[in-house]
């Protein structure tokens, strides 16, 4: 039967054996020629007179589940108009589902086809009926306490009673044996059942008669269905709440053509009465089991009698009950079974509970209808809605019940853009294990299928995730060729999506498929200018350690040199880069490089106005360390070209520029700042170089001297000019007088006053020389004082500069300024006023 079937026979059963199909039990039903035919999962309806096995039609692989009806399980009844009666019971009943469709009802896929020794028809893939799953439940406690008992009994006798449980326990067929009910999902197929039962009452104006665990089917998307309607009667014409004639329970006839005993209504037992609402009481019930581990609140095991006893202790036991119902569910469960048919609602005020509230109850509801939504809403409940809620829907759900109909609508082109965000949710969330089993195989088909431009575009932002999954075979031989071809695509939007892709999956590619396919693309979307360029230096960035260096150089370089830095994510992205570059000199960025080429292509960016400050920064420290290197390296070559000169020649230049007659020193003043005692080297010489003039002018002029007038040699130059302020030092110099002819000298004040000092703001053309006359007195003219700054000022050129850089640059000038500063000393000293 293929690989399908043996799929199907490797399933688990998930529990006790279970009944064995006659060999050629299918082999002369039609069924056979349309569907393979795999293991029993289920049993469902009356008494579970139907098997339920795993199928998959030939014609396309769907996954389908057959029921089928053995006539020989009722050969017990030995009238032959009695196993007739139980046959046409099941054909109404599978009609009644072909007639009437609903997503809460189970879907029939192919109709009933019998032969003399079966009755079988396809439904979608079922997992289990609700009583399946409470008999495992069953199970699993039994064995719990029992095991707990061993544990801590002391009494011989009790391994008997032990085997006498597990004998108990293992006489029916248990399915479901893993399957645990969760919250949500007990939430989420009550309000099913809810909606089933709306439906019937109001649309198919129908009283089920049979609403029980096993008339429950769970398929395995997790949706709970309502099956079983082989006992169905009409509702009153004018009221559905008025009530209709109804068989009660009886031993007369076979227990597969009556209800379930333990849910009926006691208004149907005891009046033989009853309408919609006595579904609302099995109803309830139903919820009683569920919260009292599988088992019903009436347990009459086919026996009128106790069932009458028991009704009457109903409503204690259902108070008992309470605490272990949710607390939104209490008051509708205790309505519900309520022996007052007025006091039930009905089933659209049911679903209307706070306790069905739940947005992801809701969003799981949706998309049981989703088949009936145009594409507009499919998109945006896909893309928002359920996105929103998958984190709080467990993951069991996740994989039975939400993954089937993504898996089913990622086929639609329409829709694929929508359905690939909780797609690739799901997968992120998912552990290696669960997405290689369960969501692996109706993954692949997306890979190769046809998608939409936008389909392609989220997929590609997205691949990342699957990658994190996937191992290096289905990596290479599925993902990324499909990476590969999304670079050559035409449309723009796919092409930036896979450059996205490249920056997020660069550690799954190959050198090779990086330097051979990568790159090259990268070079021609750089120069066709159609992909945004900042993506394209993000997948530049994160390349470039996989590159050659050579091919860096040639290749890489030349794409950032002709880059627009104008934009400033542009300017930040090539500067991200750069600093890349410099860390390593792996990348061959050469001080040739950066000075000739990268520098001066970034230097006019730091006038960029549409920089950040930290924009700018980084920028800055970028072109600071490449100017760095450039510095070291040149610094170093310098120096290596030095020590390679022969020595003495090597240190002269040296000694020639450090020496002190090249040394220009700035003009300079300090204010008050009075020198009395310490002298320096260049005073202490001009000190030594004027003793010897002071004696000769003294003896001309004074002749011989007294040892006291000798320590007073020594004049205090101040400053006389309000308009200038001069500083206060004291100099020690010899007394000296100046011959006449210097009073007439240019810059002399008539009268003898003090020489006018020139504004700095004096021109050129007001720029006056002085002629320094030393020779002795012929008339014995006593000096004046306009004369002495000019002799002053030629002893002391040496010592002193110009004062302050307004003053004339040239030579004559400074020594004018001194001179002038001199001769105000000297008038001091021969006026008296030292």
């Amino acid at each position: 039967m293929g690989a399908r079937t043996m799929f199907a026979k490797l399933r688990s059963s998930g529990g006790a054996a279970p009944v064995p199909v006659a060999p050629n039990a299918l082999e002369s039903n039609p069924i056979w020629n349309y569907f393979d035919v795999g293991k029993q999962v289920a049993t469902a309806g009356p008494e579970h007179v139907w098997k339920v096995l795993d199928g998959y039609r030939k014609s396309d692989g769907k996954e389908v589940s057959i029921f089928l009806f053995e006539k020989r399980s009722v050969e017990k009844i030995h009238k032959p108009k009695r196993k007739e009666t139980i046959a046409e019971m099941l054909r109404v009943g599978v009609r009644q589902l072909e007639r009437n469709r609903h997503p809460k009802i189970l879907q029939v896929i192919h109709g009933a086809e019998e032969c003399p020794e079966t009755l079988a028809f396809v439904s979608e893939p079922v997992m289990a009926s609700l009583a399946n799953v409470f008999a495992a439940g069953e199970q699993k406690q039994a064995a719990a306490l029992a095991a707990q008992a061993v544990a801590t009994s002391v009494n011989q006798h009790y391994p008997m009673h032990h085997q006498m449980a597990s004998a108990q326990a293992g006489s029916r067929p248990v399915f479901a044996k893993d399957y645990d009910l969760i919250d949500i999902e007990i939430k989420y197929g009550l309000l099913q059942i809810t909606e089933a039962l709306t439906f019937a009452h109001n649309t198919m104006q129908l009283i089920h008669r049979n609403v029980c665990p096993s008339n429950i089917i769970i398929t395995k998307k997790g949706t709970w269905k309502l099956f079983g309607f082989e006992l169905v009667e009409r509702v009153s014409e004018g009221d559905p709440t008025e009530c209709v004639p109804l068989s009660p329970w009886t031993n007369r006839l076979p227990k597969v053509t009556q209800p379930n005993l333990d849910y009926i209504a006691p208004e149907v037992q005891t009046k033989k009465m009853g309408c919609i609402l006595s579904d609302m009481y099995s109803y309830g019930m139903v919820i009683c089991a569920v919260f009292n581990n599988g088992r019903p609140l009436i347990q009459a095991n086919h026996n009128v009698n106790d069932y009458l006893k028991q009704i009457e202790s109903l409503e204690g036991q259902v108070h008992n009950l309470l605490p272990r119902v949710p607390v939104p569910l209490q008051e509708v469960v205790t309505r519900l079974v309520s022996k007052d048919m007025p006091k039930r609602p009905q089933s659209q005020i049911c679903s209307l509970i706070k306790y069905f509230g739940d947005p992801s109850v809701h969003a799981l509801q949706f998309l049981d209808v989703i088949n009936m939504k145009d594409p507009t809403q499919k998109a945006h409940f896909y893309k928002n809605t359920l996105k929103e809620v998958l984190p709080y829907i467990p993951r069991k759900l996740w994989y039975q019940h939400v993954w089937p109909y993504l898996e089913h609508e990622s086929r639609s082109q329409e829709v694929f853009a929508s359905v690939v965000h909780p797609m690739l949710y799901i997968i992120q969330k998912s552990n290696l294990e669960d997405y290689e089993r369960i969501l692996l195989p109706g993954f692949r088909q997306v890979f190769t299928s046809p998608r939409s431009i936008q389909g392609s575009v989220v997929l590609l932002e997205n691949l990342h995730v699957i990658l994190e999954k996937s191992n290096m075979d289905d990596i290479n031989r599925e993902v990324l060729p499909m990476l590969y071809n999304s670079l050559e695509s035409n449309t723009i939007q796919i092409q930036t999506a896979a450059f996205v892709a490249v920056a997020n999956v660069t550690d799954y590619l190959e050198d090779m498929a990086i330097r051979r396919t990568i790159l090259p693309k990268l070079k021609l979307a750089f120069e066709r200018s159609t992909t945004d360029q900042r993506i394209l230096m993000n997948a530049l960035s994160c390349i470039l350690d996989r590159l050659e260096k050579q091919q860096i150089i040639d290749e890489v370089l030349p794409l950032l040199w002709e880059v627009k830095l104008q934009e400033p994510e542009i300017i930040v992205r090539v500067v991200s880069i750069y600093r890349l570059m410099l860390t390593d000199k792996k990348y061959g960025l050469s001080v040739n490089i950066m000075a000739t080429r990268v520098m001066p292509s970034l230097l006019p960016q730091t006038v960029n106005p549409g920089l950040t400050l930290e924009h700018f920064t980084s920028l800055l420290d970028v072109l600071q360390e490449m100017l760095n290197q450039i510095d070291r390296n040149q610094r170093n070559k310098l120096k290596l070209d030095n020590l390679s000169l022969p020595s003495p020649e090597r240190h002269r230049p040296l000694r020639h520029q450090y020496s002190t007659d090249n040394m220009h020193v700035p003009p300079f003043n300090i204010p008050n700042l009075r020198i009395e005692q310490r002298k320096t080297s260049s005073a202490e010489d001009m000190n030594r170089k004027n003793s010897s003039m002071t004696g000769m002018l003294g003896s001309w002029w004074f002749g011989s001297t007294s040892s006291a007038n000798a320590d007073s040699n020594f004049l205090r130059v101040a400053n006389t000019f309000t308009s200038r302020r001069l500083s206060d030092n004291t100099l020690m110099t010899p007394k000296i007088r100046i011959a006449p002819s210097c009073a007439s000298s240019p810059g002399g004040t008539p009268g003898g006053g003090l020489p006018i000092r020139r504004h700095s703001s004096t021109g050129p053309q007001e720029r006056r020389g002085s002629n320094i006359n030393l020779s002795p007195p012929t008339g014995g003219m006593p000096i004046t004082s306009s004369s002495v700054p000019y002799l002053l000022t030629s002893s002391m050129s040496s010592l002193r500069g110009s004062r302050r850089p307004s003053v004339s640059s040239t030579s004559s000038q400074q020594g004018a300024g001194l001179l002038q500063q001199f001769g105000s000393g000297m008038y001091q000293l021969f006026s008296g006023r030292s």
